[in-house]
């Protein structure tokens, strides 16, 4: 019982450290600056122009700030899309790198969009998996079944690791081979700010090793649920 508190204790620390230091970077640099002439929906849009991406749009979400390959829009948190903070500015820059991606027929990034649609649904299988187990076990009394419905359904979440997982390399080439060249070919910031501007798209990229470690403490609640 000792040796599974530690390992859910250390599970727990895995999966919030990551989306601490990722939140941690980007309300560091969070805020407004008078030498910012635009919000980040105005950077985002002026870049997309640029490129002759104008049939991409930029909106407001509440779900993330993302790319959306299906819809060909840029979504931004509302203190990005309204806000001129140098997080906001390299944030709005990291999502157009995604557009940029999308334009070019980005492989990497047509199969992770792939993985994302399968991965989503098989998340939402796995969920209905594991609720259903318990019932299971009830109706056929057999502990076999139980653990036979876990094993299933920690393979189908454990999807979800994966898909984020490799999603690492489309991230890091919308940071660095697409949004920094940009930043820093356009002087849209200073040197002193190019620093904080690599952490800020380094953040951006990890944002999915963070939710893949979320994702893992959802099993581990699942595993504590069924195993009482």
């Amino acid at each position: 019982m000792r040796l599974a508190l530690i390992i859910i204790v250390i599970i727990a620390a895995v999966a919030f450290i990551p989306g601490w230091w990722v939140k941690r970077v980007i309300r560091r640099h969070g805020e407004d600056r008078m030498d910012f002439p635009g919000t980040g929906a105005d950077f985002a849009r002026h870049i997309l122009d640029e490129m002759k991406l104008t049939h991409v749009t930029v909106e407001e979400t509440e779900d993330g700030d993302h790319y959306d390959p299906g819809e060909k829009v840029v979504r931004l948190s509302a203190p990005h899309y309204h806000g001129k903070s140098l997080s906001a500015v390299v944030i709005a820059a990291h999502e157009v790198g995604h557009a940029m991606q999308d334009a070019t027929d980005y492989p990497p990034l047509k199969a992770r969009s792939r993985m994302a649609v399968s991965a989503n649904f098989i998340q939402k299988i796995g969920s209905i998996v594991m609720f259903g187990a318990p019932i299971l076990m009830i109706v056929t009394r057999s502990p076999v079944a139980l653990f036979a419905e876990l094993g299933a359904g920690l393979v189908i979440l454990l999807t979800s690791v994966i898909m984020h997982a490799v999603t690492l390399p489309v991230e890091f080439d919308a940071s660095f081979k697409r949004a920094m060249p940009v930043l820093e070919a356009g002087n849209y910031i200073s040197e002193n700010d190019r620093p904080a501007a690599r952490k800020i798209l380094k953040a951006a990229a990890y944002t999915y090793v963070a939710a893949a470690a979320m994702t893992l403490l959802d099993i581990t609640r699942w595993i504590r649920i069924l195993v009482r």
